[in-house]
């Protein structure tokens, strides 16, 4: 099944307001594995060696709490998620870069993996909740 099926499926029958909340729901899982990266990426031995990789571990907690404090309302939570994840494209596509420099370890080819995973999750969802917005 794909993500358009599978959330066609979870919003048969439900008015806009509770998609929006289901798209918001699914966004915080997103978050939830975006945050594990940081958290990977926070203790890991090779940041303190490689500083760069700290870019998208600060872009992680700032659209973290941005978002955290809009949960209840998907217009606002949206509009946030809509001015945040340039930032977080950006960042991903330089620890894309960076990662494979400071370690070829799997740990940190599978945080790159789930870091643009969760990037174009977000975008999928984003593009939805405005469609159902206008």
């Amino acid at each position: 099944m794909t993500e358009t099926e599978s959330l066609n499926q979870d919003t048969a029958g439900i008015d806009n307001a509770d998609a929006l909340l289901e798209i918001v729901r699914r966004c915080e899982q997103l978050m939830s594995h975006a945050w594990m990266v940081r958290t990977f990426i926070k203790h890991s031995d090779e940041a303190e060696d490689f500083p760069e990789l700290m870019g998208v571990a600060r872009i992680i907690f700032d659209m973290s709490r941005a978002l955290e404090t809009r949960r209840s309302d998907p217009a606002s939570y949206l509009k946030m998620l809509r001015k945040k994840i340039a930032k977080l494209k950006k960042a991903s596509l330089e620890f894309e870069k960076d990662a494979p420099i400071a370690s070829t370890h799997t740990n940190f080819q599978q945080a790159v993996c789930s870091i643009n995973a969760c990037c174009e999750q977000l975008q999928y969802y984003l593009d939805e909740g405005t469609q159902l917005l206008n």
